[in-house]
């Protein structure tokens, strides 16, 4: 994914040579694209990247995860040409010049251990909004038995990320708070929030829906379950509430529309301003154009006809 320019012209004049290495230099920089941020775009983003070498070697990338915080910070302080960014975009953060353009849609799904003594009942009846509140906000639900149907009490653990992050945000949209409302402890990235509640059965978190489920079976990861969302309130799964069983499933339910936004959300490129740099203009149009096609494989929901239109107009007008 690299391209390595070596200096071979060592007959030439020391003044020659600091000025080749210097053009070169410059040339490196224009066709390197920074990147930093969500781990929820990272899988994706890296594939991307990689089909756009194919036929665009010249072009380097050097891409790190980090979270959804990690990116607004690098972008805005001109550390990455791109962030990668997994939450709403505030309206002080377009205030402070943040540009952006959408990418796709993922959603941010309620996890438990697959080894939770009451699994059956909670899949069952899943849990309300109101209840999911209680437990990771107010406080007020601390006991499986005050959320579910059971004899006997087990203490609920609740994970939550200790990152600015995008899951984070967006999960705490959905009930009605903010990230540093969250009770519970919190652990560092996606992956390892996902690993502490696969191993206690008494847990609870969230996740994006790329580290919920195997991207080749299209099953949940194992030992990891999800939580069901009671979205009518009456205290049961529902037919048309019971999407969780398979990646595409789930997919589906977030293009239809029927897994509530949020926690569904749109994925963003963020910059500080209009990206300059005419190699990150041309890969961020690919992306949109090209790259959507790589979207579904990936586990994600491409953006409509609309959307992509949209985002082109914006790229190519160079407008906030």
């Amino acid at each position: 994914m690299t391209v390595t320019v070596r200096n071979s012209y060592l007959t030439l004049s020391t003044a020659i040579i600091i000025a080749f290495t210097s053009c070169v230099s410059r040339e490196q920089r224009e066709n390197t694209i920074n990147i930093s941020g969500a781990f929820a775009l990272y899988p994706l983003v890296i594939q991307w990247a990689e089909a756009y070498n194919e036929d665009n070697p010249e072009v380097r990338f050097n891409i790190s995860a980090g979270g959804a915080g990690k990116g607004m910070s690098d972008a805005m302080a001109g550390t990455v040409d791109l962030g990668m960014f997994s939450r709403e975009i505030t309206r002080e953060e377009k205030n402070r010049g943040v540009w952006w353009a959408g990418l796709c849609t993922d959603a941010v799904i309620p996890t438990v251990s697959a080894r939770h003594p009451y699994l059956e009942q909670l899949l069952s009846e899943g849990l309300t909004q109101e209840q999911l509140r209680g437990i990771f906000i107010d406080g007020t639900i601390t006991d499986w038995n005050q959320a579910i149907d059971i004899e006997g009490s087990l203490k609920i653990n609740v994970y939550t990320r200790a990152d600015a992050c995008g899951a984070a945000g967006t999960w705490a949209s959905y009930l009605g708070g903010k990230q540093e409302d969250f009770l519970g402890v919190g652990i560092f990235g996606d992956p390892a929030l996902a690993e502490a509640v696969r191993k206690d059965p008494a847990g609870i978190g969230y996740n994006n829906t790329i580290f919920i489920y195997n991207l080749e079976t299209g099953k949940k990861q194992p030992g990891l379950e999800t939580a069901p969302i009671d979205l009518n309130g009456n205290r049961k799964i529902d037919k048309e509430e019971d999407f969780y069983h398979s990646f595409q499933e789930i997919l589906t339910a977030i293009a239809q529309d029927r897994y509530p936004s949020p926690p569904a959300r749109e994925l963003y490129f963020i910059s500080n301003g209009v990206p300059e740099k005419r190699a990150v203009r041309d890969f961020i149009a690919w992306v949109l154009i090209d790259g959507q096609k790589y979207v579904d494989e990936a586990g994600y929901v491409p953006l409509t006809e609309e959307k992509i239109q949209q985002y082109l107009d914006k790229l190519q007008a160079r407008q906030p």
